[in-house]
């Protein structure tokens, strides 16, 4: 027992040992009251507590303690001891019944239901007036006030009772929506920073994987010419060195941005877009991939996110191609309908050589995350005829009805 107890954290022993402190203090004054109601005689002497008075203190305040784990059984128990302050020769007055309004409390404090409540609450009421009602004489104006309070002190202690469980519930829950509240803030501001932490991680791959493969493709061809062509080698050796250069210029601006403290930023570059296709088409000619271009339909302006999702997509289908095809063509198509523009890259290349121990590439999963994240959808796979093709749907803005700037 005392290993048991020595194990039992300093927290628990002081909640332990405040209760029963709580629960002494309240039988004590309970037996107290139910002596002090003794006092009071049948015909309005005071004496000193008799006998009887302590047997219904005694009696009465023993299930005190009960009436929290057990509390019907403690009421109906107090309410019995109160039937028995009549036949005892006392005078039943709320005094002496000061057990039973404790249980009526607490019965009310933790019924299951209201009704249960009132019920049993009403229920003692009715029983400690019959036991308060002279059995013979007159009922005089003493008699009758005495006989009120009796029953009324205990739909008084049961409605108190029910007061104190409903603003108990209702700071439950207050404190309830205020922890949900929190974590629901906590949630958000964790799913922000992940999905930022994606989106730089997407943003970072695709301007590395595009320099990095680049500026491997011309240091290919410079390495492969320098002996038998040097103005071709030294071209690639310039193109080497464009590449690289804009290559740490973006991810200076990137890491600036990422750097950057509060709201306000700088001049910084406009986000590419289709616009600057055929400047990106041009890089990777220089590398030695050959590509086409073709346009369906009329081509309208795309929003800014959708805009970027297009060319972030041509981009890093073109450096998987130059990387991972074994060819050196490649073939963008743009298809413009309605209400949405077709982003096709295709070439007809052996597919990717799987390198042992390296890991997969993120090339396709951040193309798809970006089409979804613009509303669009992208699918990707081997054709039948050979090669490989990767088609995006973005969508577009709603047409303007003729007639209407």
């Amino acid at each position: 027992m005392d290993s048991h107890r020595a194990c039992r954290p300093p927290r628990t022993l002081n909640r332990v040992t405040n209760t029963w402190w709580r629960e002494g203090a309240v039988t004590a004054a309970a037996f107290a009251l139910c002596l002090l109601g003794g006092v009071v005689q049948v015909d309005d002497t005071l004496t000193a507590p008799p006998a009887a008075a302590y047997v219904i203190a005694v009696m009465s305040c023993a299930v005190l303690p009960l009436r929290h784990r057990a509390p019907l059984t403690a009421l109906a128990a107090a309410t019995a001891s109160g039937v028995l302050v009549a036949p005892l020769g006392l005078l039943l007055s709320p005094l002496i019944v000061a057990p039973a309004l404790i249980t009526a409390y607490s019965y009310a404090l933790t019924a299951r239901t209201e009704r249960r409540a009132a019920g049993a609450v009403l229920g003692t009421s009715v029983v400690l007036l019959v036991a308060s009602t002279p059995l013979f004489g007159g009922v005089s104006w003493q008699d009758a006030s005495r006989m009120g309070s009796v029953a009324a002190f205990p739909l008084m202690a049961g409605v108190l009772g029910h007061s104190v469980r409903n603003r108990r519930a209702y700071l439950a829950a207050v404190e309830e929506r205020a922890r949900r509240a929190e974590e629901s803030r906590d949630g958000e501001a964790r799913r922000r920073v992940a999905e930022e932490r994606v989106r730089i991680a997407r943003e970072l791959h695709d301007l590395v994987a595009h320099q990095i493969t680049l500026a491997n493709a011309q240091a290919t061809v410079a390495a492969h010419l320098f002996d038998i062509r040097p103005e071709q080698t030294r071209k690639s050796l310039r193109e080497l060195v464009e590449t690289t250069g804009h290559a740490l210029d973006e991810l200076r601006s990137t890491v600036g941005l990422l750097r950057q403290s509060g709201d306000t930023a700088g001049p910084a570059e406009p986000a590419p877009g289709l616009s600057r296709l055929p400047s990106l088409l041009a890089s990777f000619r220089g590398a030695g991939l050959e590509v086409s271009v073709e346009q369906e339909g009329t081509a309208r302006p795309l929003a800014p996110g959708v805009d970027l999702t297009a060319y972030r997509i041509v981009q890093e289908a073109l450096t998987n191609v130059t990387k991972h095809a074994a060819t050196g063509t490649a073939r963008v198509h743009l298809a413009w309908n309605r209400d949405r523009v077709t982003v096709t890259v295709a070439d007809d290349g052996e597919g990717a050589v799987a390198v042992p121990g390296r890991a997969p590439g993120y090339g396709l999963i951040g193309m798809r995350e970006r089409a979804t994240a613009a509303g669009g959808q992208l699918s990707a796979g081997r054709r039948p005829e050979g090669g490989f093709l990767v088609s995006a749907e973005l969508p577009l803005p709603p047409a303007r009805s003729g007639g209407v700037p």
